[in-house]
């Protein structure tokens, strides 16, 4: 029988017809389209120290119904490759595979991929009655650490309350699998996505995680409770992150990371491929990230949530308390009548705070820092941003960075010391 959730969000039945496990724990989703090989990726999951319970590894082969004959193709051939695995299955580990090859053309995509396995996933929790199980997010061209699976399985262990986690990821920054201008555009971007969590983190912005689709984990309870991933065709891990953040309780797992493949692809608007394609394309090698003044504006908002509370004071007044060019982004969205709105709805300080929230959510967050950057910051490079930063940080060790990857070292160990010690701006 299909819990409220599956009646009301499932788009699929049942697409396996083994039992699980009485001890499943963990279930690892993975998207794949047109991947020359996910044996890597297998292996590495295969390979790593076993927790204590089952897992199962889902894979979705997907492809629109207008995709070529070159990807179905390909995609056939990464579902056998797939079904191979079966003969590895056993109690703890078991690989599965489903295909579909004409996804309507509307929905068809790296979210609808990402459901289709998150909800059997739940299905298959359901039949044996385990809600907390644990769905991971995985990449078909993503590796992981030894202890990923164990770690896991630990974090949300000692962390009852916790819905969901992202996990720390790794991008390969050197090797011979791909250019050298490849290498160094992804030092640049995972510095740009490291260096944007640690500015946010510094403005006292509360929902400050790092959002990556092959680094992220959630109870099924609560991944049901949020009404289950969407379908959109790129940015789905950014929505429904944040999504399972605002629960609260979101935790980080430091002590793993995931291997994301550093290449590039044209099939996204944004996200890490992307980002890459871009750069190779580009005639020079300079990198841009938002303007850090963009995240001092924020932390002397956030400043004055109390004052919004207590006085509620009109937009009008504000002159002169946040920055002028914050007073034009937040008149877009009707402000007063917001401030007006949440205390109505709010019973004190606290309920009034996460309400706040709750509206100029991460969404906002970064709709303004775009605002800034249009009206009036640009974009900088990016190392000259990440400097910056750690300058107003007072970062002790500033002076012995003296390469891009040092500079990257640095923002890899201020994101594995964990959310709450972060330092704020001076």
């Amino acid at each position: 029988m299909l819990n409220s959730y599956l009646r009301k969000y499932g788009i699929r039945p049942a697409l396996f017809d083994t039992f699980p496990s009485e001890n499943l724990g963990i279930a690892v989703v993975i998207p794949a389209c047109n991947e020359i090989d996910i044996h890597q990726s297998l292996s590495s999951l295969y390979n790593c120290k076993r927790p204590d319970c089952a897992v199962e590894v889902i894979v979705i082969v997907n492809a629109s119904e207008s995709a070529g004959a070159e990807i179905v193709a390909q995609n056939c051939k990464t579902y056998r490759a797939c079904k191979s695995w079966e003969a590895h299955n056993d109690d703890s580990f078991r690989v599965f595979v489903h295909m579909e090859n004409d996804m309507p053309k509307k929905h068809a995509g790296v979210g609808l991929a990402r459901k289709m396995g998150m909800d059997e996933a739940v299905r298959r929790f359901e039949l044996i009655r385990n809600k907390n199980g644990v769905i991971v997010c995985f990449d078909a061209d993503s590796q992981c650490e030894g202890n990923y699976l164990e770690e896991i399985y630990a974090h949300f262990r000692i962390n009852p309350d916790t819905p969901g986690c992202s996990i720390q990821f790794k991008h390969p920054t050197f090797g011979g699998e791909f250019s050298s201008k490849n290498y160094l555009g992804i030092t640049y971007y995972e510095l740009h996505l490291r260096y944007y969590n640690q500015a946010l983190r510094a403005t006292g912005f509360p929902h400050a995680f790092h959002t990556v689709g092959s680094s992220m984990a959630v109870r099924s309870i609560a991944y049901q409770k949020q009404g289950g991933m969407n379908r959109r065709q790129a940015g789905e891990d950014f929505y429904f992150l944040h999504k399972i953040i605002g629960l609260g309780n979101f935790t980080e797992l430091n002590t793993t990371y995931v291997i994301p493949s550093p290449r590039p692809s044209d099939r996204v608007p944004f996200g890490t491929g992307k980002a890459i394609n871009d750069y190779l394309k580009s005639p020079n090698k300079i990198y841009y990230s938002y303007n850090l003044n963009a995240f001092k504006y924020l932390k002397i908002f956030f400043k004055n949530i109390p004052e919004f509370y207590i006085n509620t004071p009109s937009l009008v007044t504000l002159g002169g308390v946040i920055p002028y060019v914050m007073i034009d982004f937040l008149n877009a969205y009707f402000f007063d009548e917001r401030m007006e709105e949440i205390k109505r709805n709010s019973s004190g300080f606290n309920s009034f705070e996460k309400r706040f929230y709750r509206w100029f959510n991460a969404f906002m967050v970064l709709k303004f820092v775009h605002f800034v950057r249009d009206n009036a910051h640009p974009n900088v490079n990016v190392e000259r941003a990440a400097f910056d930063l750690l300058r107003e940080m007072d970062y002790d060790g500033i002076n012995e960075v003296r390469s891009l990857s040092d500079l990257l070292e640095v923002y890899r160990e201020l994101d594995r010391k964990g959310k709450p010690t972060f330092v704020s701006f001076k």
